[in-house]
C-alpha cells in the first residue's frame, strides 16, 4: 500500500516539477524583461530548487565517450555482453587508429568490476570505470531494477548473485583465459563466496581479487548501517520494508526493498549535509555561479536516482551479512544452479592473489571490515595477500574523486599487473608500495 500511496503523490507532483522548471527558465531567459533584476535571479533559482526537489530521477548513463591511454584518446563504445533475468554484463570497449595503441590495448588485462546492488545503479561507479579503463579491459554488472523485472522471471536471492558472478568469471575466462575481479563495497561478500565455491570445486579462480569497502566481517567497527541490521529483527524488516511493485510497472506484484525507501535512509544519514547542500545550490544560482551549480546537479542526478531490490535478496543480504555472520562464522551454504548446497570455504582459495582497501573514514563500511578477507583466505601465501588503508579517504573517496583517483588506483592498477601472466618482476616493489 505504501509503495502505491508514494506512485500516487509522485505522479501528482511530477506536473507541478514541471511547471517550475518552466517557470526557471522564464525568469532567466535573457528576453524576459525581468531576467536582469535581482527578483528574477531569486525567483529562477527558487523554481530551479523546487523543480530538482520535485522531479523524478531516471537512471543515468555512464556516458563514458573517450578515454585517455598513454596520451592517445581512445573512443569508448558500451555494450552488453550478458543480458540475465536481474543484471547485465555491460562492456566498454575501447577503440583506436593508432596501430601502437591498438597492439597496447589487446595485452591488457581484463577486469570484471562487481558493482554494488545496494540501491543505487552501476554508474555511481563511473570514476572508477573511467579510471580503469587506461590499462584495462573493463565489465561491469549493470545490475536491473526490481520493479521493471516480471514476476514471470522468478525471485532474485543472494545464491543467485553470486552464481551471476561465477557465470561471468567463467564467461571472461573462456573469452580471455582469465581475468581479474574487482568488487566495491556490498559486492565484496558475493564476489568471495563465489570464488571460494569455484576454489572448491577444483575451477581456474581469478588472477586476483580486489575488494574495497565492504562487509567481508560487520562486526569490525559497527556504523550506522550494521547497528540498523542488529538492532532490528529479520522479522521487523520483512514487515516494515518490503513491498509489492504497482501495477503500472513491468515488475508488478514482485515484493521488493523500494528504491525511495533506501533515499529516504541515504538523506536521513546526514539530513543537514544534504539541506545545506540544498541552500548552497540556490546560492549558487543567484550569484551565477555555474560550476558548482553544475557540480551539485551532477552529484544529485546520481545520488538521487536509486532502484528496487528483490525482497528475498535483500533480506537474505541481511541476515546472512549482518546478523548471522555467515561468511566468517563459516556456516554459509550457496545453493547452485543445479540445486546442491555447497559451504563456502574461503581457505581454499591458492591461486588467487588478494588485496584489500579500506577508507580510514568509511562510515558505511568501518575499518577492519574489509580487511578481514586476509584473515579468512589463509590458503592464499601471505607474498599475495596485501592491505592497503586510505588515509583521510570516506566510502566514496575510495572509489571515486581526487583520492581514488591520485593513491587507490595507482595502487590497484600496479596490484593487477603484478599478477598478470608475464609480469613477475613487478611483483615485490608493488607490495612494498602498497604496504607503506
Amino acid at each position: 500500500m505504501l509503495y502505491s500511496i508514494y506512485e500516487s503523490q509522485r505522479s501528482l507532483m511530477e506536473p507541478f516539477a514541471d511547471l517550475a522548471h518552466a517557470a526557471a527558465k522564464y525568469y532567466s531567459n535573457p528576453l524576459s524583461p525581468f531576467s536582469e533584476t535581482q527578483f528574477a535571479h531569486r525567483m529562477s533559482a527558487a523554481f530551479e530548487l523546487m523543480h530538482r526537489l520535485g522531479k523524478d530521477y531516471e537512471k543515468p548513463e555512464f556516458n563514458i565517450r573517450t578515454v585517455d591511454v598513454d596520451g592517445i584518446s581512445c573512443a569508448i563504445h558500451e555494450r552488453v555482453e550478458i543480458d540475465k533475468p536481474f543484471c547485465e554484463l555491460r562492456r566498454f570497449k575501447r577503440f583506436s587508429d593508432d596501430p601502437d595503441t591498438l597492439l597496447k590495448l589487446k595485452d591488457q588485462p581484463v577486469v570484471l568490476l562487481v558493482a554494488p546492488l545496494s540501491g543505487h545503479y552501476s554508474t555511481l561507479l563511473r570514476d572508477t570505470v573511467r579510471s580503469m579503463l587506461q590499462g584495462h579491459k573493463v565489465y561491469i554488472t549493470d545490475w536491473k531494477n526490481a520493479r521493471t523485472v516480471p514476476v514471470s522471471e522468478g525471485d532474485f536471492h543472494l545464491d543467485d548473485y553470486v552464481n551471476y558472478i561465477q557465470e561471468f568469471i567463467r564467461y571472461l575466462q573462456g573469452k580471455y583465459g582469465n581475468c581479474h575481479v574487482m568488487s566495491v563495497c556490498q559486492p565484496t561478500v558475493p564476489v568471495l563466496a563465489a570464488v571460494s565455491l569455484m576454489a572448491s570445486r577444483g575451477e581456474t579462480t581469478p588472477l586476483s581479487m580486489t575488494m574495497m569497502g565492504g562487509p567481508i566481517d560487520a562486526r569490525r567497527s559497527p556504523t550506522a548501517v550494521n547497528n540498523l541490521a542488529v538492532k532490528n529483527s529479520f522479522n521487523w524488516f520483512e514487515n516494515n520494508v518490503i513491498y509489492r511493485v504497482p501495477a503500472n510497472f513491468p515488475g508488478a506484484g514482485r515484493r521488493v526493498y523500494p528504491g525511495f525507501m533506501q533515499h529516504m535512509g541515504f538523506v536521513a544519514m546526514n539530513p543537514d549535509r544534504h539541506a545545506t547542500s540544498h541552500y548552497d545550490y540556490f546560492q549558487d544560482l543567484i550569484r551565477g555561479d555555474g560550476a558548482s551549480a553544475e557540480a551539485h546537479r551532477k552529484f544529485y542526478d546520481e545520488y538521487n536516482a536509486v532502484l528496487d531490490m528483490d525482497a528475498n535478496y535483500y533480506l537474505e543480504t541481511i541476515k546472512t551479512v549482518f546478523q548471522d555472520y555467515s561468511l566468517v562464522n563459516g556456516s554459509w551454504d550457496v545453493r547452485s544452479p543445479s540445486g546442491d548446497l555447497e559451504r563456502v570455504r574461503p581457505q581454499d582459495i591458492s591461486e588467487t592473489a588478494l588485496l584489500t582497501v579500506e577508507g580510514e573514514l568509511d562510515d558505511i563500511s568501518g575499518c577492519g571490515q574489509t580487511e578481514a578477507a586476509q584473515g579468512l583466505c589463509s590458503g592464499i601465501p601471505p607474498e599475495h595477500r596485501i592491505h592497503y588503508e586510505v588515509k583521510g579517504a570516506g566510502h566514496y573517496g575510495i572509489f571515486s574523486g581526487r583520492r581514488w583517483r591520485n593513491h587507490v588506483y595507482p595502487q590497484v592498477r600496479d596490484f593487477i599487473i603484478a599478477h598478470q601472466p608475464g609480469e613477475p618482476a613487478a611483483t615485490a616493489p608493488v607490495r612494498r608500495a602498497l604496504s607503506a
